[in-house]
């Protein structure tokens, strides 16, 4: 009997462990580009939940001063991290958020966890016609698994990549596993891009061009402008504006 209870209890608490779990199953990162140098990121992580572990599940999410670095121990991974930073800048409005259990059959359920940030010089911008910018995404942001042959992406992980209505595909590598290029090999008209599970990332490369029309290229240099000489500029109207005062002060009083 006392061998049987020896036997019996290294497996009653294999068997809660295996009950008893909150795990990470799949990952999703879409990285919004637009006309400009920043992007907004959001990730998505599916989170398993067996029925023992819903309790724990909601404890956590209900607690208000959980760091990310507490939900990776609850959630025993290293994969809830930022996947997309600029090694030589930050990031910004960062919030995150665990969704509310989605109960399935046997009492277990599911869980999203959504990370949205803002990352800074994403992209490098080359000016190559008239009106007309090449934005170079910045491969070094990316921070998904690093394997042997370089960067890549995890087992079931999708990375996406949308770009503003408007713009062109000018160069992209690896090839998306979504969408499909058309019969001569483009993508026209095409502004959101995937690429799926175990994608090696170590050659990545994107970019796309924008081409300003005639109002936006005159707003950009007004604010250019603006940007670059404003103390000249208050100067200038803080002058005009004591000439002004001279001038009214002797007609008036002189």
């Amino acid at each position: 009997m006392r061998k049987l209870l020896l036997y019996l209890i290294p497996l009653c608490l294999l068997s809660t462990n295996i009950f008893a779990s909150l795990n990470v199953s799949s990952l999703n990162t879409t990285v919004i580009l637009n006309k400009s140098t920043t992007a907004e990121v959001v990730e998505t992580f599916l989170i398993n939940i067996t029925n023992s572990s819903v309790g724990t599940y909601l404890q956590d999410r209900q607690a208000i001063n959980l760091t990310l670095t507490d939900w990776r121990n609850v959630l025993h991974t290293n994969l809830l991290i930022e996947h997309i930073i600029n090694p030589n800048s930050s990031i910004a409005d960062f919030s995150f958020l665990p969704g509310p259990i989605i109960t399935q059959n046997g009492g277990n359920g599911q869980a999203i966890l959504t990370m949205r940030y803002i990352v800074y010089n994403i992209s490098t911008v080359q000016n190559v016609g008239p009106r007309k910018f090449d934005y170079i995404f910045n491969s070094a942001a990316l921070n998904f698994e690093h394997t042997a042959s370089g960067e890549s992406l995890p087992q079931n992980a999708r990375f996406n990549i949308i770009i503003p209505k408007g713009t062109e595909l000018v160069s992209i590598y690896p090839e998306p596993d979504y969408p499909y290029p058309n019969f001569v090999g483009t993508y026209n008209n095409v502004t959101v891009f995937s690429w799926y599970q175990s994608e090696p990332l170590s050659k990545f490369t994107f970019s796309y061009l924008v081409t300003e029309s005639l109002q936006d290229e005159v707003t950009n240099y007004f604010t250019s402008l603006y940007a670059n000489y404003s103390q000249q500029i208050y100067l200038l109207i803080i002058i005009l504006v004591g000439v002004l005062s001279v001038f009214v002060y002797v007609k008036v009083f002189v």
